[in-house]
């Protein structure tokens, strides 16, 4: 597998300052800080997401929530993305699409089955550490 430019601050640095490891944008198992530097780095996925969470009332990970995860990265830091990638094709068109689409019908399960019972609203950056 060739190195991926994803683990550097920015493509070709080659500083090792990036993702800790290689997967999804916007994995369900990554590491917080990987997620906000993917919310950095996608913040048109970011939103894509939060639109979904908004709708079905679901959340992202059954500890996190990505307007959680977005709001930490705007107002208490995050790594310095170094490049953004602006998700403006075709491609990123039809996933919205796509997604309006499904958001448009019922959803197939309860929304709340990945919610963790008392769990209360972001407080800021506490929430997350």
């Amino acid at each position: 597998m060739p190195y991926g430019w994803t683990y550097d601050s920015v493509p070709g640095a080659g500083d090792w300052m990036g993702n800790s490891r290689c997967s999804c944008a916007l994995c369900g198992f990554a590491a917080l800080r990987d997620l906000l530097l993917s919310v950095g780095r996608r913040p048109r996925l970011a939103d894509l997401y939060a639109e979904v969470e908004q709708v079905r009332g679901d959340s992202f990970r059954a500890d996190w929530r990505i307007t959680d995860l977005i709001r930490h990265a705007a107002t208490c830091g995050a790594p310095d993305p170094g490049i953004v990638c602006p998700d403006d094709g075709p491609e990123f068109t039809a996933l919205q699409e796509q997604v309006g689409a499904a958001l448009e019908k019922e959803p197939r399960k309860e929304p709340d089955l990945a919610r963790r019972d008392g769990r209360t609203p972001c407080d800021g950056c506490a929430a997350l550490h």
